[in-house]
């Protein structure tokens, strides 16, 4: 894996990392604030910064410098983990190892933790352009704006902010019943009831728990908390996805511990497998 920063064009090429592909990691449900161009370039924002990927060839080049990339980004894209290694092992039957090599490319992203927890919320029974949609006009409202490339970006809105917003004054973002449910979670973690920090550093169990003391929040929206979020592999949300395909292929007492302890990014190979073969009948 190498690293080269092109000074003149602004960009960082990332070169040797096999399992980076832009479309599936942007397109396998995990994050909402990424777009693609025409061209296939993906544009978005993550940790308060804007960034634009292009591939070309063998390399992933980013906008920004080297120095940007190493304190952001190459976190961020969990790019000092060997997913081809994690692919190999998850191969536990024909199901898997087609799902694996379907979705190689996918990486799971470090977001922020709040911000993960906020858009999980936001998910419950939506579909992810509706999804987008509505965490877009959230950031446009609540959160900073800032200069990305001739245009305006907004970082996403910190728990302080909205805390002490009231119901009327999510509607504007659509987000119906979900309006609550935000504004409970934000004000759980401001004021200390819920240490999102915390929670990354005991058990993905316990964490789940703690989670699902929040107001709306259950089973599925924790546990992708804690995948995306807290960055705990092991975990293994079940949207109807996912509950389909278990069933189907595993049947009744499917237990995700078969995968142990990358369950998250077996689950992630099987819901982009399954919501695309599903798209191409």
């Amino acid at each position: 894996m190498q690293y080269i920063e092109h000074r003149d064009k602004g960009e960082v090429e990332i070169q040797g990392v096999p399992d980076f592909d832009l479309v599936r990691i942007f397109e396998c449900g995990q994050c909402f604030r990424w777009d693609a161009a025409p061209n296939g370039d993906y544009t978005g924002v993550a940790m308060g910064r804007a960034a634009r990927l292009r591939k070309s060839g063998e390399s992933v080049f980013i906008s920004g410098t080297l120095a940007e990339f190493e304190s952001v980004w190459r976190e961020y894209f969990d790019l000092d983990r060997d997913y081809a290694a994690i692919r190999g092992s998850l191969g536990v039957d024909d199901f898997m190892r087609q799902a694996c090599d379907f979705g190689a490319g996918i990486r799971i992203l470090r977001q922020d933790k709040w911000e993960a927890l906020c858009s999980f919320i936001i998910s419950q029974c939506n579909n992810i352009p509706r999804i987008k949609q509505i965490v877009g006009k959230f950031c446009e409202l609540y959160g900073e704006p800032f200069e990305f490339e001739g245009g305006i970006r907004h970082t996403f809105p910190s728990p302080e902010r909205i805390a002490g917003l009231t119901l009327e004054d999510l509607a504007p973002i659509k987000c119906g019943y979900r309006a609550g449910y935000i504004i409970g979670a934000a004000k759980a973690v401001v004021d200390g009831t819920l240490d999102l920090e915390a929670l990354s550093r005991i058990s993905p169990e316990n964490a789940r728990s703690e989670l699902k003391k929040l107001y709306g929040v259950g089973d599925k929206v924790a546990d992708c908390a804690v995948l995306f979020g807290l960055h705990m592999l092991d975990a293994f949300p079940q949207d109807v996805w996912i509950k389909r395909a278990v069933a189907e292929i595993y049947g009744k007492g499917f237990d995700p511990g078969i995968f142990s302890p990358h369950a998250g990014i077996a689950q992630q190979y099987i819901f982009y497998y399954t919501r695309s073969m599903a798209r191409d009948v």
